[in-house]
Order: C-alpha cells, then sequence, then structure tokens
C-alpha cells in the first residue's frame, strides 16, 4: 500500500508542473495586432502604356495599399483606359482610408492614359491632394546611333 501512494504521489507531481505552465500566461502570448493609424501620406501612380499601378504609402515610405488596373478587374488593353486607372485609384483610396488616411502627396511617373483620371480617383474617394509631383524620366541624349555604313 505504502508503494501504491509513493507511485501516486509520483505522478501527481508530474502532473502538477504541466498544469502550473498552463495557468501561467507565457511571456510569448500573441497580442492582437494594433492597426496604425496615417492622416498622411504618398500616392505613387505609375501610368505606363499597357497598366496603371497606385501604391499608397505613409511619410516613411512604408506601402499601406495598392492597386493596378489588372487586379481591379481589367485585361488586355482595357488596363490601359482612363477608366481603369480611375476604378482602381478608387480601390486603392478605400483600402487606405481603413488607416484613417485624409492628405496625400501625389507623385505621378509615365506617360500613359490614366495620369489625370488616377488622380480624380483619388480625389473622388474623399482624400485631399496636397501636391503633385511629375517625375517621369526624360532622355536627354538618346540612344548611340547605328555606325556609318562603309562601301
Amino acid at each position: 500500500m505504502a508503494e501504491e501512494k509513493k507511485k501516486k504521489e509520483e505522478v501527481a507531481s508530474e502532473n502538477a508542473p504541466a498544469e502550473a505552465k498552463a495557468k501561467k500566461p507565457s511571456a510569448k502570448a500573441k497580442k492582437k495586432a494594433k492597426r496604425r493609424t496615417v492622416q498622411e501620406g504618398k500616392a505613387y501612380i505609375q501610368a505606363t502604356y499597357n497598366n496603371t499601378i497606385i501604391t499608397i504609402t505613409d511619410l516613411n515610405g512604408e506601402v499601406i495599399a495598392w492597386t493596378s488596373a489588372g487586379s481591379s478587374g481589367f485585361k488586355g488593353a482595357k488596363k490601359a483606359t482612363p477608366f481603369a486607372a480611375q476604378v482602381s485609384a478608387e480601390a486603392a483610396a478605400n483600402k487606405a482610408k481603413v488607416f484613417g488616411l485624409e492628405r496625400v502627396h501625389v507623385i505621378i511617373k509615365g506617360v500613359g492614359s490614366g495620369r489625370e483620371q488616377a488622380m480624380r480617383g483619388l480625389h473622388v474617394a474623399g482624400i485631399s491632394i496636397e501636391s503633385i509631383t511629375d517625375v517621369t524620366t526624360i532622355a536627354h541624349n538618346g540612344c548611340r546611333q547605328k555606325r556609318s555604313r562603309r562601301v
């Protein structure tokens, strides 16, 4: 009988630390991620001949939301239209509004047809535009010319 009591006590002592560990809050307990709020940010519009991509970031350059005409459901030649640019800009603005975005500085790059319409899409979605900057690259000397033909 004494041996049976010892065995029961050993089993109980083995289980006791496991129960105690389960009751303690662990140091690595997952906390609910707090959503950051951003009132002011930057909106990058890249308008190419084939697509329009809108990326909205905070002032440090960390991406909050992005969309493109292709991800908004347009395919083929319709991706390059001004309407597709406006729809994708509105979608990006609505995604960014969840973070509390109210004002943006717009930076436009490219020569596509959706440049102005994408800005209108941001404005229609209720985001005020603080400034507009065009950073489209300009060729300064062009490509190297073909060598002259020797006859």
